[in-house]
């Protein structure tokens, strides 16, 4: 059997190969900071990473395919780390509390919002959804020095909420995390915030809107305004017509969603 980190430099060597300069230039335009991307687009990223994984199940096992994911988790290439979620994300439900302390681990090792969500959208979100006892966790995450895991303290409950069965408790876990970071100073975090309303509110109007009026006066326009973004126009207004406005002046902050 060939050691996990071949078959990780065998496809670094794929990505490299497949990937595309042009589009490679373009992806950094999502990004305020540098990225380093080999220009590969999502869809055609998942599909090899699909063939990939069926093939090292087959022939080795979760464990040795844990263990290739997680050394493509490493340095900053985006779309190696993102592969690395693409070869797990199918495999959620077997995954042990042990793989869940392994990827909460790679948090440290996110460089961009984009492998962080990656990371927290698909394989921990998804755990912490299927097993309260992890929610603990976001607690906290909201309180670290790191601004990927105050994010992923947000981002991390998205998929629970869209789950009509853990709705309620992740709605309790939603209300006490926007307290903590409702004002960090980190846009990241607060596009993270917003995202987690965001789906809040579209999983729940009834319930979220009562919620949005409460934080309006204190909470920045970023998070509000995103938040407000899929419900009617009649319940926007009513959220945000008595915002807050700073004492110098009123200005005016571009339209920006989560990242």
């Amino acid at each position: 059997m060939k050691d996990p980190a071949y078959i990780a430099d065998h496809i670094r060597r794929v990505l490299l190969d497949g990937g595309s300069a042009p589009h490679s230039a373009e992806v950094q335009w999502f990004f305020k900071e540098e990225v380093k991307s080999r220009g590969w687009y999502t869809a055609e990223l998942r599909k090899v990473a699909v063939r990939f994984r069926r093939t090292l199940l087959k022939e080795h096992g979760l464990g040795y395919l844990v263990q290739v994911a997680d050394q493509l988790f490493r340095g900053e290439v985006l779309e190696e780390k993102v592969f690395a979620v693409f070869l797990l994300e199918k495999n959620v439900s077997d995954f042990t509390e042990q793989h869940f302390r392994l990827f909460v681990q790679w948090l440290d090792r996110v460089s961009s919002w984009a492998d962080h969500d990656a990371l927290v959208h698909y394989l921990i979100g998804p755990m912490i959804a299927a097993d309260e006892k992890r929610t603990g966790r976001i607690y906290t995450w909201a309180k670290s020095r790191n601004r990927w895991r105050r994010r992923a303290a947000a981002v991390s409950l998205i998929r629970a909420i869209r789950i009509p069965a853990a709705r309620a408790r992740a709605f309790r876990h939603m209300k006490d995390i926007t307290g903590v970071l409702l004002n960090d100073p980190d846009d990241i975090v607060q596009k993270g915030l917003a995202w987690l309303l965001r789906e809040t509110a579209k999983a729940d109007p009834k319930l979220t809107v009562p919620f949005l009026i409460s934080i309006r006066m204190r909470a920045p326009r970023l998070v509000l305004r995103t938040a407000c973004e899929t419900l009617p126009p009649a319940e926007r207004k009513r959220i945000l017509e008595k915002m807050q406005v700073p004492r110098r002046g009123r200005g005016v902050l571009a339209k920006t969603g989560p990242a």
